[in-house]
């Protein structure tokens, strides 16, 4: 390849580097310490901080009790409502965040697909923590699945086999070689779907609304923030962004454990 052509290719590359890293770099190094620990000790930081742990960590574990399962049956079967119900699960990827919440607010609310059966025993979900939960199982729920698919396929069948001649049930097979072979590629897109639910804000916002205490997470506590104090407004984001780059590397170490066996 020409010289010149290899530097348009270079220059083009670190183009598009400096357009992401340079705004990251510029949040870092405008929060200063001082204004990081009093943006953290606004009460409104800690008490969207607690929600927001509380709130993915429930999330995460709706997914991978929901997630799993499907992601089994789509890596192992060929049926056909086994591929649209990948089309399906792999759709909030794509969808705008504000097509999410509204999607969520007719299927849930007061007068909605399940709503209208819900509100008759008292069960209102939209605008509580609960509708929270739901909104951060819709938007984060595709990265476990694509990733858990992924694992389980590469997964050796001849093991699993193996395990059935000796004697192994279905379900033990699975449970003690299928489940430990594929579990770096779990833990790697559980770690990308918790990252994606913490960062979840257009379908919260519209779903369950900015509730200081109650539906206000990170993101909207930050969104929040910017109206009144940019230090509590900065420090949010800065957390946001440690977070998302420690779970992109964990997941990047243990996608390529998964890559190695």
């Amino acid at each position: 390849m020409p010289r010149l052509a290899q530097a348009a290719l270079v220059a083009a590359a670190l183009l598009l580097l400096a357009l992401v890293s340079v705004p990251l770099l510029g949040l870092a190094l405008g929060t200063s310490p001082a204004d990081l620990r009093a943006g953290l000790a606004q009460p409104a930081a800690r008490d969207a901080l607690r929600l927001s742990l509380l709130t993915t960590s429930l999330s995460l574990l709706v997914t991978v009790l929901l997630g799993t399962p499907l992601a089994w049956l789509v890596a192992t079967r060929q049926a056909r409502w086994l591929r649209l119900a990948e089309l399906i699960v792999q759709l909030p990827a794509v969808v705008p965040p504000a097509v999410a919440g509204i999607a969520l607010l007719l299927a849930f609310g007061r007068h909605g697909v399940l709503g209208a059966w819900l509100a008759p025993l008292g069960l209102e979900v939209p605008f509580t923590t609960g509708a929270v939960v739901l909104a951060e199982v819709f938007v984060s729920c595709t990265f476990y699945v694509q990733a858990a698919t992924a694992a389980f396929r590469q997964v050796d069948r001849g093991h699993v086999r193996v395990a059935r001649t000796l004697g192994a049930r279905p379900w033990q097979a699975f449970v003690r070689v299928t489940l430990p072979l594929a579990l770096p590629g779990i833990l790697a897109g559980a770690a990308m779907a918790w990252s994606r639910a913490l960062g979840a804000f257009g379908a919260t916002l519209l779903f369950a609304g900015s509730l200081p205490g109650r539906t206000q997470t990170l993101p909207l506590a930050m969104y929040a923030a910017l109206e009144s104090d940019v230090r509590a407004a900065q420090a949010l984001a800065l957390v946001l962004v440690a977070i998302a780059c420690v779970t992109l590397l964990a997941a990047r170490r243990l996608a390529r454990r998964a890559a190695w066996r």
